[in-house]
């Protein structure tokens, strides 16, 4: 036995040598939580005895599983014979097995979303492909929370007709007889709730579960582990609530806080000596991730004491950001004790995808290597692209490339039969294509000819306007007169792809450009040098990862920068549900735990919105830091703001409203306007110089 426990500090052997009644392990960042589950693997099967076959371990990632099976069968080979799976792949192996009970095929394909989309499609040919495309995210999600279409659909979608969808959606997938990612959760526990025998032998083959990132469950995941154990099983899951920030995915934190009452007689291990880290790292994550209320509690420590002090920067503006970090990659700005990490162990950390634009931009004149981790670089994502093809085509008429790209996105009806028919008369035209569309609307069915001739409005009304406004502003004007703001705002509502914020960051880009025609060209000009200056991820040097917050998870770097700490921006929305908030704080907890040797957080006083100069408020996360645990560079930036009290967090009283507290402060030409959430749940916007708000004491 001293072979496995060999290495292990006292919790870890704990964890390994427990049995008999369920174990949660609550796992902190970098506390060796892998090594644990796969030892405890090996220990189960030589130690104790437990055949291979009846120990069922799952996970999220096919990554995650292998790296799992790999280490355990170098400990013990047997260990190879483990069931170690996803959960949707388990989900498949129960259902290939067992899918005449359920009315399916055993070689049942499975859908993706695409595929999904399609079948929508299919059932509802009256709605577009872009329509129907947030409705499947919803179905999806649904499954996810293990709803069928006659329960209550309230926190999926308020839209009365989504049942509709969803029945009919579910009638066809069944009568095809095939599945999609959520039936791989929710029809095993169909099956085990209809068929008493098959749950039986089940739970009697699956003696020992093992679950890791248990945080990361979602609802149904939980429900079709409940019909997997019952009094006989040993159920041991691992996970970390600190760390849950999928939400928008459908993990439910609660699946792990509550999991005691869930399966009583629980005994909690915390692995809490952290491997990764310095202790004033570690300290200063505490204490931010110490303000959730929704957790059960962990104080992480690590034998490596001390170490250099974390940076907090206050800079002026997103530009100061981007120097600040060339500056602490050059080492001019690193603090005492951190010297000597190189770009290629050094992580800068962004919210939203559409930070890393300036960084791209920066580090490509600079001749500083990077790479983008988990994402395309900024100007390769889809939705950049098309608003530049859109720019391109008013710059030059004749750009036939760009007009394919364009005309018919989002799907206007413009097949590529028709476009064909069009472009058949630029010889006529002399390559003018708006001309050629022109003569092309009599030849063209009905509906072709009218989608046509809206497409045309839009060209004529963006080139009448262009020269009356600032060029931020007609980019702003072009991607909601296109149609792309809408479609992809859609995306972003059901995917949590950021793409909207993609494009207000190309507005942001071409603020820096004045309004004329050849402002416009110089504007694409550096898009496109941009784009071939981009460094190749083989060119065998080092390279700075660029990476948002969600990405970071399972990684490190000794060497961590965490950018754009404001208020508004992250926190991202304003208007944050306190869950929300707990969440987006465990995604800073993260953050910030990734760094092994070094740690700088920037936060700016002002920024780029849609074009115009901002003012920002220090994130309400940075106010929860201890003012000894991190080395402050710079003021501020609520100092160099008029102290009038209505700061991000401030409670404060209305007559006609009741108590509330300010969640967003912006200028408006001399005016200072807030934004004010409401005990009652309403949100409103006053100007303080004439509406009386009473400040009050209170705690956000």
């Amino acid at each position: 036995m001293s072979s496995y426990l060999e290495g292990l500090n006292q919790e870890q052997q704990q964890a390994v040598l427990h049995s008999g009644s369920p174990l949660l392990i609550l796992a902190g960042a970098g506390s060796g939580k892998t090594r644990v589950i796969t030892v405890k693997i090996a220990y189960l099967i030589d130690q104790l005895g437990v055949a291979p076959q009846s120990i069922l371990a799952v996970t999220f990632t096919n990554r995650a599983a292998a790296e799992m099976r790999q280490r355990a069968a170098a400990m013990e080979p047997a260990a190879a014979d483990v069931m170690i799976r996803t959960f949707h792949s388990f989900g498949a192996w129960m259902l290939r097995r067992h899918a005449h009970l359920l009315d399916m095929p055993s070689g049942f394909t499975i859908y993706d979303d695409d595929d999904s989309i399609t079948l929508l499609r299919a059932l509802f040919p009256e709605h577009s492909r872009s329509a129907l495309t947030p409705i499947a995210r919803r179905i999806a999600r649904a499954k996810d929370y293990g709803l069928t279409p006659q329960d209550d659909l309230q926190p999926i979608s308020t839209d009365p007709a989504f049942a509709g969808f969803y029945a009919a959606y579910e009638q066809r997938l069944r009568q095809i007889g095939n599945a999609d990612f959520g039936d791989l959760i929710r029809r095993p526990i169909e099956l085990l709730q209809a068929n008493p025998e098959v749950a039986a032998r089940l739970r009697s083959r699956f003696r020992v579960i093992l679950v890791d990132e248990y945080q990361d469950s979602n609802v149904a995941q939980f429900a079709l582990l409940r019909e997997l154990v019952d009094s006989s099983s040993y159920l041991c899951v691992v996970g970390d609530d600190d760390q849950s920030i999928y939400r928008f995915r459908g993990a439910e934190v609660r699946n792990i806080l509550t999991f005691s009452d869930s399966f009583p007689g629980t005994q909690l291990v915390r692995l809490e000596e952290n491997y990764r880290s310095t202790s004033a790292i570690l300290n200063l994550a505490s204490s931010v991730v110490a303000h959730n209320q929704g957790r059960l509690g962990k104080t992480l420590w690590t034998r490596r004491a001390g170490g250099a002090t974390p940076v907090l920067a206050y800079l002026g503006s997103e530009d100061d950001e981007v120097r600040y970090c060339m500056g602490v990659l050059s080492g001019e700005m690193e603090e005492q004790g951190a010297f000597g990490i190189s770009a290629g162990e050094t992580a800068i950390l962004y919210r939203t995808n559409a930070q890393s634009r300036l960084f791209e931009t920066a580090f490509l004149r600079a001749g500083i290597n990077y790479r983008i981790v988990g994402t395309l670089r900024f100007y390769e994502r889809e939705e950049v692209k098309d608003a530049v093809a859109w720019l391109k085509f008013l710059a030059n008429p004749r750009d036939e490339v760009s007009f394919r790209r364009i005309v018919n996105k989002p799907a206007r009806g413009l097949g590529d039969k028709s476009v064909a028919r069009i472009l058949a008369y630029l010889a006529e035209t002399e390559g003018r294509i708006v001309e050629a569309c022109r003569a092309a609307r009599s030849v063209l069915p009905a509906r072709a000819a009218g989608a046509l001739g809206g497409f045309l409005s839009i060209i004529d009304a963006l080139a009448d306007s262009f020269g009356n406004q600032t060029l931020a502003d007609f980019v702003e004007k072009t991607i909601s007169a296109s149609g792309l703001a809408g479609y992809h705002q859609d995306q972003d509502e059901v995917a949590g792809s950021q793409r909207l914020q993609n494009l207000e960051e190309l507005v942001n880009a071409a603020s820096l450009y004045p309004p004329s025609m050849q402002g416009l060209i110089e504007f694409l000009e550096a898009i496109e040098l941009d784009s071939s200056r981009q460094n190749s991820d083989d060119d065998g040097g080092e390279r700075v990862t660029l990476i948002t917050m969600h990405n970071t998870k399972g990684l490190e770097f000794d060497r961590v920068i965490i950018t754009g700490l404001e208020e508004g921006l992250f926190p991202r929305a304003a208007e944050e549900s306190p869950d929300d908030l707990e969440e987006e704080r465990r995604l800073f907890y993260v953050a910030l735990t990734r760094a092994r040797r070094s740690l700088h957080m920037t936060s700016c006083r002002s920024r780029r919105v849609h074009g115009r100069i901002m003012e920002l408020y220090p994130s309400r996360f940075v106010r929860e830091i201890p003012a000894d645990a991190v080395e402050i560079r710079g003021a501020r930036a609520a100092e160099h703001s008029e102290d009038d009290g209505y700061t991000p967090g401030a409670w404060v009283y209305h007559d006609d409203y009741g108590s509330g507290v300010v969640v967003k402060r912006w200028q408006t030409g001399a005016n200072t306007v807030v934004l004010v959430r409401f005990e009652s749940g309403r949100t409103a916007q006053f100007l303080p110089r004439y509406t009386p708000l009473e400040r009050v004491s209170g705690e956000y």
